[in-house]
């Protein structure tokens, strides 16, 4: 059995971040999928994504711009495991997007990366799944000791 997650963004313009994300996870060997939804668009989508995602997922990356609403909606909706990754904007350079993110209210944890930290969500991620998955950790040691010699 091999993780699986889940990604879900607020609009196809978060695609060349997401790319990121992508590219870490496949050189970690982790299956995903990338799902379009909007917490204040498609409100009902987001809903249901969440709340059927603990049959399909180990753990969700959620990013979003703006007002960056989604990742906390998905949290509500299901006890997986939440990385928010805050897109960057014109309007506040994504610093809005930062704190909608990390403000969450006590009982719906949504852990945070950095402004457009794609690569670093998904290492995240990998770094929970190892948990579960042990086949994780010697690639993560490995990518650990491929860092020192950048």
């Amino acid at each position: 059995m091999k993780p699986k997650v889940g990604i879900i963004i607020g609009s196809r313009s978060d695609l060349p971040v997401i790319e990121k994300v992508e590219a870490q996870l496949k050189e970690f060997g982790i299956d995903y999928d990338v799902t379009v939804a909007s917490a204040h668009r498609t409100p009902k989508k987001v809903e249901q994504y969440a709340k059927t995602a603990e049959s399909k997922y180990d753990l969700i990356i959620a990013a979003a711009g703006m007002a960056a609403a989604l990742p906390g909606t998905v949290a509500a909706h299901t006890i997986l495991p939440v990385i928010g990754i805050p897109i960057h904007t014109n309007a506040l350079s994504g610093h809005d997007a930062l704190f909608s993110i990390v403000q969450m209210p006590p009982g719906v944890p949504v852990a945070s990366v950095a402004i457009d930290g794609a690569k670093n969500a998904a290492i995240l991620a990998a770094q929970i799944l190892a948990l579960k998955y042990p086949g994780l950790r010697l690639k993560l040691k490995n990518f650990k000791k491929g860092l020192s010699k950048t």
